[in-house]
C-alpha cells in the first residue's frame, strides 16, 4: 500500500501502520488513524503531544481531524491530496483551533511522489474492475 504513516517520540518509532480500509472493508482504517491508535495504546494516553507523525499522503478531513485531536505535534507529508486534502483543500488543521499542529509538505520530492501514488491507484482500480 502507499499510504502509510509512522509517529516518532524522542526519535524513536511508536507506532507504524498503512492504510487497510479495502483489506478490512473498514472506511475508518486509514493508515494515520490506525498509527495514533497503536501509539494511544502504546504510550498509554490519547495525547500524542511530543509525537511526530510522517505520512506519504496528505492527510483527508478524517485523519486531519484525528491528528488534531490526537494532540500531534508536527506533521510531514510527502505528497498532496489535490482531491481530497485535509491541510491544501479543507484547511482542517486551521491556527485558531484549542489545539495547534504544525505541518509541513515535504516538497523535495512531489511529482514522483504524485505519480507512484497514481500509479499504484489506476493499478488497483484497472485490476479491481477485471475481477
Amino acid at each position: 500500500m502507499p499510504v502509510g504513516a509512522v509517529i516518532i517520540k524522542n526519535n524513536k518509532v511508536v507506532a507504524k501502520c498503512y492504510n487497510k480500509r479495502e483489506k478490512n472493508q473498514i472506511a475508518t482504517h486509514h493508515a494515520e488513524i490506525l498509527a495514533i491508535q497503536k501509539a494511544c495504546k502504546k504510550l498509554k494516553s490519547w495525547r500524542l503531544d511530543n509525537c511526530d507523525m510522517y505520512v506519504t499522503l496528505e492527510p483527508c478531513p478524517m485523519c486531519a481531524g484525528a491528528i488534531i485531536n490526537a494532540r500531534i505535534k508536527n506533521l510531514y507529508y510527502a505528497a498532496i491530496d489535490e482531491t481530497n486534502g485535509g491541510i491544501s483543500r479543507f484547511k482542517i488543521l486551521d491556527k485558531t483551533l484549542n489545539h495547534t499542529t504544525n505541518y509541513q509538505h515535504i516538497a523535495e520530492h512531489q511529482e514522483k511522489n504524485k505519480l507512484l501514488i497514481q500509479k499504484f491507484f489506476k493499478e488497483k482500480r484497472k485490476n479491481h474492475i477485471s475481477k
